[in-house]
């Protein structure tokens, strides 16, 4: 009975999401028992969750917290010369998203379809015994992992950052640990303390079961491993100040993982070569390839500058690019491009700053080890540690050829600048705001209705979408939506 309530579940979730977990032939079926017969199957599966990652992390839902925050920009339109609010954006990007047609809703849906087929795998694995105990370990540990980071995703959009009550006792999301049938289960929300307790816990389970040997064939950043793993976790740990956790597992990445900082010699010339990552980097959804090995869709289609008639919709702000000093090596992190622009019906030529960190073909960057040394200094500022929490700072200030600190007075405020200059693009600067309880200050490039947002305030997360809140019944909207 059971089996056959997981099937009927499986084919519910494919109509409803298109999802790659099976590949079908046009006009043939498969149960999910047949696909999940042989190891072959399963590693199709799990393929099929990792492209599903890649595909929603490279998608226009990238640039959220760049563009909400204020690190992000738009260019001008080729035909009219105007700069505009790109429509897909222009709810959220106004602070007035809508739960009937919100901008992210895919974001939401997508999540929750990777955490139902990850589920799947987790309900059948102990069928799978065409596999070795390592690989069945290694397995449940890469899917554990998901798990985690697919609710952490969610929960960062969807629910107000941790400290938002002192006790986190505020909503925090649905958090599944089992497939669900839709229409037949109606979750509730957790508190956000329940949220990141779960979230931890798949995470723990997570690291005592990895192995040396990735399930997947591929470069090792391309999937969770238990570096990575460790990554993912000091970055939940530092949003759910367990400060010491976010100490331990950035300061083990850091001494024990084998990847070292891009020198500053090499900062600018790694982040620009075609098709590889920085060697930094710890965690990459790397672009998906055709049979021929050619890339097929990139993160850089948003950001990239090809000529004066063909380039991506977003372009750093000028706030962002006056907090770099001029002797400071990411400065030279922007192309700079002069565009015909119309203001007030003259057409001029402005100029816009295209980040070189997703150019040519290149890979959804998450996780790098600047990230760890910027976590472990802000852990150990958290915890009072002043001397360690400055020196892990200037490890990333001396390697952007900007001058050391010694003042601890702002020591905080610093760290929270120097995330917003090294990690600009990649995801980070909404959440560090409300994880500092910062307002936002959306100024130079700002076009938007509202260009401020005085924290607290419900706009710091998106809407569920109703898609979701008409299905389940027990799911509780959103204050402010």
């Amino acid at each position: 009975m059971k089996k056959k309530i997981i099937y009927i579940l499986f084919i519910s979730t494919t109509l409803f999401t298109c999802s790659d977990f099976l590949d079908q032939v046009p006009g043939e079926q498969i149960s999910i028992e047949e696909q999940l017969s042989n190891k072959n199957g399963v590693l199709a599966a799990l393929n099929g969750i990792y492209k599903d990652i890649e595909d929603i992390m490279s998608s226009r839902h990238v640039i959220y917290a760049d563009v909400q925050g204020g690190n992000i920009t738009f260019t001008p339109s080729t035909v009219t010369n105007l700069v505009e609010i790109p429509s897909v954006i222009e709810n959220s990007y106004n602070f007035s998203d809508l739960e009937d047609e919100s901008n992210y809703s895919e974001y939401y849906a997508t999540f929750y379809d990777i955490i139902n087929q990850t589920n799947i795998l987790l309900f059948y694995l102990s069928d799978f015994t065409f596999l070795t105990n390592d690989e069945r370990h290694e397995l449940e540990a890469e899917l554990l992992t998901t798990r985690a980071f697919a609710h952490y995703q969610i929960c960062i959009h969807y629910a107000q950052n941790y400290n938002f009550t002192s006790d986190a006792s505020h909503l925090g999301i649905v958090y599944n640990t089992a497939p669900l049938t839709i229409g037949e289960d109606f979750p509730s929300r957790l508190t956000m303390s329940e949220t990141y307790n779960y979230i931890k816990s798949d995470l723990n389970e997570a690291l005592d079961l990895y192995t040396e040997n990735q399930s997947l064939t591929g470069p090792v950043y391309s999937y969770f491993n238990s570096n990575a793993t460790k990554a993912l976790y000091a970055r939940i740990a530092l949003q759910m100040n367990d400060f010491e956790t976010a100490f331990s597992m950035s300061d083990a990445v850091i001494e024990t993982s084998g990847v070292s900082l891009t020198t500053k010699e090499n900062y600018i010339t790694e982040w620009e070569a075609d098709e590889t990552p920085v060697n930094e980097v710890i965690l990459e959804f790397s672009a998906p390839r055709t049979t021929e090995g050619q890339v097929s869709s990139s993160i850089s289609a948003h950001f990239i500058y090809n000529s004066n008639t063909n380039y991506g919709r977003y372009v750093a702000s000028g706030d962002l690019v006056n907090l770099y000093d001029t002797e400071d090596i990411r400065k030279n992190m922007f192309l700079e491009v002069s565009l015909p622009t119309s203001v007030n019906n003259i057409t001029t030529d402005e100029s816009y700053y295209f980040t070189k960190k997703f150019q040519d073909n290149a890979g959804t960057t998450f996780i790098r080890l600047s990230e760890m040394y910027l976590i472990r200094s802000e852990a150990n500022a958290r915890q009072n540690l002043l001397d360690d929490a400055l020196t892990d700072l200037n490890i990333i200030r001396e390697r952007a050829n900007i001058p050391t600190l010694t003042d601890t007075t702002t020591l905080l405020d610093d760290i929270f600048t120097e995330r917003r200059k090294e990690l600009a693009f990649e995801g980070h600067l909404l959440f560090d705001l409300a994880r500092f309880k910062k307002d936002v200050n959306r100024n130079f490039g700002c076009i938007s209705t509202v260009c401020g947002l005085s924290y607290p305030s419900n706009k710091y997360i998106l809407p569920i979408p109703s898609s979701s809140t008409d299905l389940n019944e027990n799911i509780t909207q959103n204050e402010g939506y």
